[in-house]
């Protein structure tokens, strides 16, 4: 292996680790990219841009792990921890542990550690008091990952990333395929991230690293989700959907945590520490840009 090259091991490569992936590989031929997937479909789209993918499904540990994992420089982790825990430390603790050659280590996590906060803001130093067993069990992983910093100087980097939208995944594919609908809870606002920006995020940090470090990964305006529908609809000059009440809406119980907390995430860490400029500043832009 070359003093310049870079290999990035990815447990678990969903919509955000993938991104990232594919714009290191794009971006710079020193990289290459290994990741752990569920799903043979995802595998071969996987192969088409260059990352070589592993089976692990959380049950069990991932089979001769250690030849890829050596030559590791850089892991990301969004694997979501289970009721048991984190299933990535559950099994390969000490492999990440004794590690040599590991530059930077991103943990991806979610803003819903900081719990309900009755529209108030938030920043990295808020106390963690999270309002959902989802959120409860981030906080645990969050600490575990944090304690390989403080006891085998693994260098850990904490990303709590708000909502989650970008190509494919967005308030516009909703209005088209008729499943939006416009939640009234009045005064009630969540914060978002385009994943390009999720990306670039990332990769200011591995240019920039600082161990223990944590990072709100969020855009610049918090908004009700009926707020994006709404501007969505007035893009596509589609019709609105009916406004409902939260009773009327009858979520599920995963959708109606979401609903459960209410607070406005800060970025200025982001914009200060790693110097980033957002791409897609409001959803308004994130969405312009998705027509």
């Amino acid at each position: 292996m070359s003093n310049d090259q870079k290999h990035l091991f990815c447990f678990g490569l969903g919509y955000s680790a993938k991104r990232l992936a594919r714009d290191l590989i794009d971006s710079d031929n020193d990289w290459t990219v290994v990741g752990t997937s569920r799903s043979e479909k995802k595998t071969e789209c996987l192969k088409n841009i260059g990352v070589k993918t592993l089976f692990f499904d959380g049950e069990q540990p991932i089979s001769c792990v250690e030849k890829w994992l050596e030559s590791a420089t850089h892991l990301v982790i969004s694997v979501p921890p289970d009721p048991q825990g984190d299933p990535v430390l559950r099994y390969h603790k000490n492999d990440i542990a004794q590690l040599s050659n590991l530059e930077w280590v991103g943990y991806l996590s979610t803003t819903g550690v900081y719990g309900d906060r009755k529209g108030e803001w938030v920043d990295e130093t808020a106390e963690l008091t999270p309002s959902s067993p989802r959120g409860v069990r981030r906080v645990a992983a969050e600490c575990a990952w944090m304690d390989l910093w403080c006891t085998h100087q693994v260098p850990v980097h904490l990303f709590r990333l708000a909502g989650i939208y970008g190509p494919g995944r967005n308030a516009l594919e909703t209005v088209r395929s008729g499943r939006a609908r416009r939640i009234d809870k009045p005064g009630q606002v969540f914060s978002r991230i385009h994943v390009d920006d999720i990306a670039q995020i990332l990769k200011a940090s591995i240019e920039h690293p600082n161990p223990g470090a944590s990072y709100n990964v969020c855009d610049d305006e918090a908004a009700a989700p009926k707020t994006v529908i709404e501007y969505a609809c007035r893009l596509l000059r589609a019709e609105l959907p009916p406004l409902l009440s939260l009773d009327e809406a009858d979520l599920s119980e995963m959708a109606q945590s979401f609903y459960a907390d209410n607070k406005r995430v800060s970025n200025e860490r982001i914009k200060k520490d790693l110097m980033v400029e957002l791409k897609w500043p409001t959803y308004r832009e994130g969405l312009q840009g998705l027509l």
